[in-house]
Order: C-alpha cells, then sequence, then structure tokens
C-alpha cells in the first residue's frame, strides 16, 4: 500500500494546484483551434439525489430545466459562431433524459451545427425504456450509459436506489429488454462502498456476465471530502482497505469476457467502442452549468450557479467564471495520466506535440513507474502492465476527488444549495 499512498498524495496535490482558478470579472471564452476537438454537455438535474454523488447536480424543476435547455442551446451557438468543430459528443449528468423532448432539441441543434461522428448520453435505470433508447439513437446516438452501481437489493436500499429504480432482479430485465438498440449499451458500477463485501462485488459480476452488455464501467467510490464525511452518518465510513482487492476481483471475473479499454472501462473482445471518458482527449469544450474544458493550453470553467448561468446567456455572454493556465510540463503531465489511463501512450506523438521527450519533461515520473513495476515500453509506445492498471485506477480516483472537491466549494460560493429534499445528508 506505500506506493498507492505515494501515488495519491502526490496527485491529490497536483490537482488542488490545477483546479486554482485565476479570477477575473470576465473571463474570454477561448479560440477555436481550427481542428474538431471534443464537447462535453452538463445536464445538471435529478429527480433526487443520491447521497455518495459528488457531481455538479440539482433537484429538478421543469420550469427551470426548460430555461437551462434553451440557455445551453444558445451556449452551442455561441460556440459555432467562434469556429468549434467537434468530433465526438458526451452528455452527462445529473440526468439528461430528464426532459426527452428539450434533450431532442439540444440533440438535433448538435447535429446542425457541428455534425460530430459519435455522440454519448447518459441516463438512470427509470429511462431505460426500449421507446427512449430509439428516439436517441434517431438523433445519432450511439451510445447509451446507464448507472446501475449494484444488483445488491441490499447495498441499493442503503444507498436509495430501491425505491427509485427497483430490485437487482428489474436492473437487471430492464438491461436485457435495451440491448441492441444503440450500438453500444454501457453499464456503470460502483465498488468499494461502506458494508459492500467481495461476496456482493462477485455476485453483481456474475449478473453482468450473464447479460453480457456492450461495455461495462466499474469505478472505485469517488466521493468529495464533505460528502465522505456526511456519508459516515448514512452509510457508514469508507476506506480504501478493500478497494485493491476488489479491482482484482473485477479484472479477474471479467477477463476472457471483456478486454480492458481504460484502467476501468472493459469492453466486449474484438468490438469498436466509444471512450468513456472525454477528458482522455487532447482538448475539448465543457457546455453547461459546472461544466469544464480544456482548450490552447488552459482549463475553463462555467458557473455553477444554475440562475447565473441561464442569466449569462440571456445576455448574450459566455457564463465562464474561471481560467487557469498550464506550464507545458503541466500539460505534459495531464497528458502522461490521461494517455496511461487509456493504457497505453505513444513515445513520438508526445515528443511531437512538447518538442521533448518523455524522459526530459517528466523524467522522474517515468521512472517512479519503470521501477515501481507499473509500466513497460514496447514497439514506441510505454503501456500499463497489469500493476500499473491498478496504480492509474488510483490516481485516476484522487484527481476526481479532486475534481469533486472544486465542485463543493464551486457550488458553496455559487450559492447553490444543498437540495435534496428529504435526504438526510441535507
Amino acid at each position: 500500500m506505500l506506493i498507492e499512498t505515494i501515488i495519491a498524495r502526490v496527485v491529490r496535490y497536483s490537482t488542488l494546484s490545477s483546479f486554482t482558478f485565476d479570477q477575473a470579472e470576465k473571463i474570454t471564452a477561448p479560440k477555436a483551434p481550427g481542428k474538431p476537438i471534443h464537447l462535453y454537455v452538463h445536464i445538471p438535474f435529478c429527480l433526487q439525489l443520491c447521497p455518495y454523488c459528488s457531481f455538479h447536480r440539482v433537484s429538478y424543476e421543469e420550469e427551470l430545466a426548460r430555461a437551462y435547455f434553451r440557455a445551453l442551446r444558445y451556449e452551442l451557438e455561441l460556440y459555432h459562431h467562434l469556429g468549434f468543430l467537434f468530433e465526438s459528443v458526451y452528455i452527462g449528468g445529473g440526468t439528461p433524459t430528464i426532459l426527452l423532448d428539450e434533450l431532442v432539441k439540444t440533440l438535433e441543434l448538435i447535429n446542425t451545427l457541428f455534425g460530430p461522428e459519435n455522440i454519448s448520453v447518459e441516463t438512470n435505470p427509470d429511462r431505460l425504456e426500449k421507446s427512449v433508447l430509439q428516439t436517441l439513437s434517431s438523433c445519432g446516438v450511439q451510445r447509451v450509459s446507464v448507472g446501475i452501481q449494484t444488483f445488491n437489493d441490499s447495498l441499493l436500499r442503503r444507498i436509495g436506489r430501491y425505491e427509485k429504480y427497483g430490485s437487482g432482479k428489474e436492473l437487471e430485465t430492464r438491461i436485457r429488454q435495451t440491448l441492441g438498440v444503440v450500438d453500444t449499451l454501457n453499464v456503470d458500477m460502483i465498488y468499494n462502498f461502506p458494508s459492500q463485501n467481495e461476496a456482493m462485488l462477485a455476485e453483481d459480476l456474475e449478473v453482468l456476465a450473464r447479460i453480457l452488455p456492450d461495455q461495462i464501467t466499474c469505478y472505485p467510490l469517488m466521493v468529495s471530502d464533505l460528502t465522505r464525511r456526511e456519508m459516515r452518518s448514512t452509510l457508514g465510513k469508507t476506506g480504501l482497505h478493500s478497494e485493491k482487492r476488489f479491482y482484482h476481483t473485477i479484472t479477474s471475473h471479467l477477463a476472457g469476457l471483456y478486454e480492458p479499454s481504460s484502467a476501468w472501462c472493459f469492453s466486449r473482445s474484438g468490438e469498436s467502442m466509444i471512450d468513456e471518458y472525454i477528458v482522455s482527449t487532447d482538448e475539448y469544450v465543457g457546455a453547461g452549468s459546472g461544466a469544464f474544458g480544456l482548450v490552447d493550453g488552459a482549463i475553463y470553467a462555467n458557473t455553477f450557479s444554475i440562475e447565473g448561468y441561464i442569466a449569462s446567456l440571456e445576455c448574450g455572454e459566455f457564463p465562464l467564471k474561471g481560467r487557469k493556465s498550464f506550464s507545458a510540463r503541466e500539460l505534459a503531465r495531464y497528458t502522461f495520466l490521461m494517455g496511461l489511463f487509456g493504457l497505453r501512450l505513444d513515445l513520438d506523438a508526445f515528443q511531437e506535440r512538447y518538442g521533448k521527450n518523455l524522459w526530459c519533461l517528466l523524467g522522474a515520473e517515468y521512472l517512479f513507474f519503470l521501477l515501481t513495476g507499473g509500466i513497460r515500453r514496447k514497439s514506441g509506445m510505454i503501456e500499463l502492465t497489469e500493476k500499473g492498471q491498478y496504480y492509474w485506477v488510483v490516481m485516476m480516483r484522487e484527481f476526481f476527488t479532486g475534481v469533486d472537491n472544486f465542485r463543493e466549494l464551486s457550488r458553496t460560493t455559487a450559492g447553490v444549495p444543498c437540495s435534496g429534499g428529504d435526504d438526510p445528508l441535507c
């Protein structure tokens, strides 16, 4: 655990530095890079808020949500006017399918303005219906990702999803009934919940082995420090002592049925899949409240205030509230992290992009992972070993925990309430 502890502390410190934004009255929108990049769109509304979720989300109000979608479409038009081109789109939340008619209008606009090659959309189990997926498919959506988290009824009750989405058997049935409607149906699972044990995880994996969805993504529990403290009174204390063992349980159960396409995403053998994480790309724009973008060496953040987001766009202005420029070394470290999250990094492409080889820019990091057995060099590439795949799970967990901490701070600063209704965490 010593190596994992060192890795976790270094990544958390680096993420804290990366998300210290420049403060200014008005943030200028980024310039279009002159090539197709990637687009992330955030829909923050949920009917009910899950107690373990640290994403930017608010309770659903129809009038506010419709105003939000209108503002979002105008933001997309602004990026089009600046000359941005998008080759792939990922729509996350929240619950993007919460207002299907508004989502359809947004997808139609995206197709008209940008004509992306692929589109992914997240949904929740209550929206996992054949008719919904058929509608999405008709709008050019090739990939739908559904948050299942677990099939265990006891754990579903503890995390507040049994009453919302039904039993494990009902979830299994929904997946079976919608397989094949879109090109790729991805099932999101979470492991290392408080009170979850290895037998429960193994049962989840056995259910997946029976269903055989196109893609499975297994996330370790990732929560902000605030959410972790609040969870203690409802779900129990979170810990990392079981995480590594759970990860090896996942990889051993899925071996032979799935191939890893990232450190925590597994795809059916021989099939072409859309990558799960838009942040694994070189550059991307973030649209929607609380969305991040990375363009021309700088990260941008939109306001987390829903009302502020709508008001900015009604005035014809971008809703940007933060910007941070990265040094060449910081960008190289980001490329190293995200490239190897996808299991391998092209050394020639790295040198072409930064003008220096990996040894010159990130010699300490390169040497550390070579000596600890996390990476190996092969045919002009460096790739993760089996040991390295778990190291990258640790790093990505800490990276996204840092992002979650920034979200919590930004939500508080923007005056976004903890709007969980009857949720005891609120």
